[in-house]
């Protein structure tokens, strides 16, 4: 039932924000920080990988995506990735990205797990530690499917042709 919760309450939140013209107002900030499309899609990563620290993914996914839809359409990356790709592109590059956010303190839910099966003498503070290496992994993954689209497209590629 939480979670029916959310999901009604992030509809709800998305359906105002666009009614109440949210997609203009985040357009016109969005163009005026003049980043470009790369600079832009860095920012968008930063914001949800910060965001990965506080919230769980359910959260990030509901609320944040329906902020950033209209800006992702607006994205142009020339013949790094085709427009039509995009979508599928930046879809994959949040889910990486969502995905290091289980191992981010201090809520990565990865984290308690890990705790709950240790023995009694490793504290959190060293599973803090550990999962360092872990989370430079993963962005460096990130960085790779950015730099290199083909990793992540191959497969959407392959079942739409």
């Amino acid at each position: 039932a939480m979670i029916f919760g959310i999901f009604i309450g992030a509809t709800l939140f998305s359906f105002v924000f666009r009614s109440l013209g949210g997609d203009d107002l985040v357009i016109g900030l969005v163009q005026g920080l003049g980043l470009g499309s790369w600079g832009l899609l860095l920012l968008i990563m930063a914001i949800v990988f910060f965001l990965g620290f506080f919230f769980d993914w359910i959260e990030i996914t509901l609320i944040v995506l329906p902020v950033f839809a209209p800006v992702i359409q607006l994205l142009d990356f020339g013949d790094h990735v085709a427009k039509f790709e995009l979508t599928y592109w930046f879809a994959i590059l949040l889910a990486v990205n969502l995905q290091t956010s289980f191992l981010t303190p201090p809520f990565g839910f990865a984290l308690f797990y890990l705790k709950a099966v240790a023995p009694e003498g490793v504290k959190i503070q060293q599973i803090y530690r550990g999962i360092i290496p872990f989370v430079v992994l993963q962005l460096v993954g990130l960085g790779l499917v950015m730099a290199f689209p083909e990793i992540a497209l191959w497969l959407p590629r392959t079942l739409l042709n």
